[in-house]
């Protein structure tokens, strides 16, 4: 998760994303900030994020994005 607390930050590091639940929902990120989030997360976790994860519920919180990140690792496997 540490990587991912890392491309956060990257993108705004004044948020406090262990306990922010409403990153997308709430506007915190904003549209072009989402595009690079997702380009990051693809590239350093070498996944996919394909039209079924596109959710705000799963990009509204660090916890959220982690558990579609662990899901994905775990249908290429």
């Amino acid at each position: 998760m540490d990587e991912l607390l890392e491309i956060l930050n990257d993108i705004n590091p004044d948020i406090d994303y262990m306990t922010e639940t409403n990153l997308i929902d709430g506007k915190m990120i904003d549209s072009f900030s989402i595009f690079k989030l997702i380009d990051d997360i693809c590239e350093t976790f070498d996944i996919d994020i394909g039209p079924k994860w596109m959710r705000n519920e799963n990009f509204n919180s660090v916890h959220a994005m982690w558990d579609m990140i662990q899901a994905i690792q775990n249908e290429d496997e």
